[in-house]
């Protein structure tokens, strides 16, 4: 009986979900139109803009992944994660919308 508590006690630990640090989140695929049109000046603008973002929803995930952490060190729950504060996905999709500018300014070599 103990061992079956011990085994799904850490289980639980393994399935809880904790909020990734920013820099481990992968850029989601944005396509390689989505910025076709838009001239080097505009590139550089909304890339400034892309920049921006990010590195305010970084900060705000790193909280997110401190809170979790405390979270299940004191009672073994990601309770950032649980709140709504982690950010993975905004970060993953801005971190795309910056990879996908790049791209276009590479190709139009600005």
């Amino acid at each position: 009986m103990t061992k079956t508590i011990i085994g799904m006690a850490v289980i639980g630990t393994f399935l809880v979900s904790c909020a990734k640090a920013p820099e481990n989140i992968a850029a989601a695929d944005i396509g390689t139109n989505a910025y076709r049109g838009y001239s080097c000046s505009q590139l550089t603008q909304t890339k400034v803009k892309y920049r921006q973002a990010l590195a305010n929803l970084s900060a705000q995930q790193q909280d997110a992944a401190a809170g979790d952490a405390f979270g299940v060190f004191l009672l073994g729950l990601p309770l950032a994660s649980m709140s709504g504060s982690d950010k993975e996905t905004q970060i993953a999709v801005t971190k795309g919308h910056l990879q996908a500018i790049e791209l276009e300014e590479a190709r139009k070599g600005c």
